[in-house]
């Protein structure tokens, strides 16, 4: 079905009447609301560029999904599949699955149409792309229909707000919908919403809108429940090698790391006969709406949108993409890892045995005095009679893979104030798990560049937001403008920016 502006009702029931202007869109603001939202959201870009491949007017995508790659996913009636049942026979072998049936009762079923959500959020902000620093970048949601049902753009912009949850009002979004029975047990729900990593997604997007190929972080599993429209996914085993599934360098243009770009190019090796399919499997899937689809721990894939779509997506931790995603956690979420550890013991001790052997595996050592009440530690590779300080090195040592050693909370606190823009080694030294664990956080100021590429390097967007929270003040350091935090305490792990988005 196609939209357009003059058939959805802006008002109270009532189409107001259109004013007189140039501009291709109903609302007057929208050309210079759009504007500035595409500079900041990509800034790579000329005004001119955002359409300058023309992949509005290709038709591949139409062509492609004639054959026998078209839906090659397994259907479920989620109705009838029991969580058991989909623990055993799906998630445990690790398989991609549309369930169908599953959001007939949801609220969001009648209510989640372009014209009743216009009506009642047009005037609330969603997320829809990240600045050069890393901030969101929003638009009203008036505006962004109103450009979404007429543009022309190669990659349009695409909503997939993360905070849609916490905020007055959006949050009556939550009720619209639940969480499907066999994704309920989400494991890292017990580290609070205020410190787990973003998880939950309201997505918004026209034609040639998507998200690149990726695989979803801290090894988490995915699900993502379709109200309006059809998506293409194309899922891609896990073993298969990062350079099979990314653009090649000759095919590199204005939109290299978007969707559309992707299915022009790397599309076409992966439905051609040369592609190892017994090595590297591949799932192909057209998602209608109502249609709920499950992407297991690890799995690449990309996905775009065929027309105007409307969905809720959300990560999740469970029992058993749990092996997975505890090493990630603990390599690169090094203060969150601590506090999840702490928060599973006290409520889901049956799983300790299990995180003690993987601990034993990767050779990580629980800094023991941290937790309230210390499990049996016969299967970990530490003993609890070693002091805090050495555990908390211990941890940090092995936790951190890329050779970033982690001092004890007393050295971090006798180390003298520091600057610097480019080394990242000093921001991990300098915040391990025993420090945080304490609720002191790092008694040393950092001093970290505004531009994003070094950014990326000093930390990561774990942290960020708290960073921007902690007093701070400019200091001109050899024309170069940095940021230094004071001192202070609290747990800088706890407060989360929104990673990119997840699919």
């Amino acid at each position: 079905m196609e939209y357009s502006p003059n058939s959805l009702d802006f008002g109270n029931g009532k189409m107001p009447e259109k004013k007189q202007t140039n501009s291709k869109f109903f609302h007057k603001r929208t050309n210079k609301r759009v504007e500035t939202v595409k500079r900041k959201a990509r800034s790579e870009l000329r005004s001119n560029e955002w359409d300058a491949v023309g992949y509005a007017y290709q038709h591949r995508l139409e062509r492609d999904m004639s054959g026998p790659f078209l839906d090659t996913i397994e259907r479920v009636d989620g109705t009838t599949l029991g969580e058991h049942e989909f623990r055993e026979r799906i998630e445990q072998a690790g398989k991609p699955v549309v369930l169908t049936g599953l959001t007939d009762e949801w609220v969001a079923h009648n209510q989640w149409t372009l014209e009743k959500l216009v009506r009642g959020y047009r005037n609330q902000t969603f997320k829809c792309g990240e600045d050069d620093d890393g901030y969101s970048v929003k638009l009203k949601l008036k505006y962004y229909v109103d450009y979404a049902t007429t543009t022309r753009d190669d990659s349009p912009l695409y909503i997939f707000d993360s905070s849609f949850g916490e905020r007055t009002k959006t949050s009556k979004l939550l009720s619209d919908y639940s969480v499907p029975p066999m994704f309920k047990d989400d494991l890292f729900r017990y580290a609070t919403e205020r410190r787990r990593p973003p998880y939950r997604w309201f997505v918004m997007g026209p034609a040639r809108s998507g998200t690149a190929i990726h695989i979803d972080p801290l090894g988490t599993s995915a699900w993502n429940a379709l109200i309006v429209g059809q998506k293409r996914w194309c899922l891609i085993h896990p073993s298969t090698p990062k350079q099979l599934v990314k653009t090649l360098k000759e095919e590199r243009n204005f939109h290299s790391d978007e969707a559309i770009t992707w299915f022009h190019t790397v599309f076409r090796r992966v439905i051609s006969p040369h592609w190892p399919t017994d090595r590297y499997p591949v799932i192909h899937a057209i998602q209608k709406a109502g249609e709920v689809i499950f992407v297991p721990s690890g799995w690449w894939h990309v996905v775009i949108n065929l027309d105007m779509t409307i969905a809720v997506t959300q990560n999740f931790a469970s029992v058993v993409n749990l092996p997975k995603v505890w090493p990630k956690t603990v390599r690169t979420r090094r203060a969150l890892a601590l506090h999840w550890l702490k928060a599973l013991q006290r409520e889901r001790p049956e799983l300790m045995a299990t995180i003690c052997s993987i601990n034993k595996e990767r050779g990580f050592t629980i800094p023991w005095d941290d937790l309230s009440e210390p499990f049996d530690s016969s299967s970990s590779s530490s003993s609890s009679s070693s002091s805090s300080s050495d555990e908390a090195d211990e941890w940090g040592a092995a936790a951190n893979t890329n050779g970033n050693s982690g001092g004890s909370a007393q050295q971090i606190q006798q180390q003298p104030r520091m600057t610097t823009t480019t080394t990242p080694q000093n921001y991990l030294n300098c915040h391990n798990l025993h420090a945080f664990s304490n609720g002191n956080g790092c008694k040393n100021g950092v001093s970290y560049s505004s531009t994003r590429e070094k950014r990326k390097k000093c930390w990561d967007y774990s942290d960020a937001m708290a960073f921007h929270q902690q007093p701070k003040h400019s200091k001109q350091n050899g024309g170069e403008t940095t940021h230094v935090v004071d001192g202070g305490g609290g747990d800088i792990g706890g407060t989360t920016m929104p990673k990119k988005r997840c699919f």
